[in-house]
């Protein structure tokens, strides 16, 4: 008795981000990630061995890698595995 009336005064929890948005968030971010690793790619690819710029380096697979990793939280989401 006591652990059902403090059932019924609890708040069900809602997701500060709409489950509707999720696919569309996840080819937006994962969109982005694919552009990043792209130009690092690119960047590695065409730049001479003495042209080259770690920070440069650092900032472009710092960016790409954090987009990919939301991208691959939303799309978790989106296909029913909660993280």
């Amino acid at each position: 008795l006591i652990f059902q009336l403090e059932i019924e005064s609890m708040v069900r929890y809602a997701s500060p981000i709409n489950p509707a948005i999720f696919p569309h968030l996840t080819f937006l971010l994962l969109g982005i990630a694919i552009f990043f690793t792209a130009w690092f790619f690119v960047y590695e690819v065409t730049s001479s061995t003495s042209s080259k710029d770690i920070f440069k380096e650092l900032a472009l697979s710092l960016v790409a890698s954090i987009f990919s990793g939301f991208g691959i939280i939303f799309l978790l989401l989106w296909v029913g595995i909660f993280v």
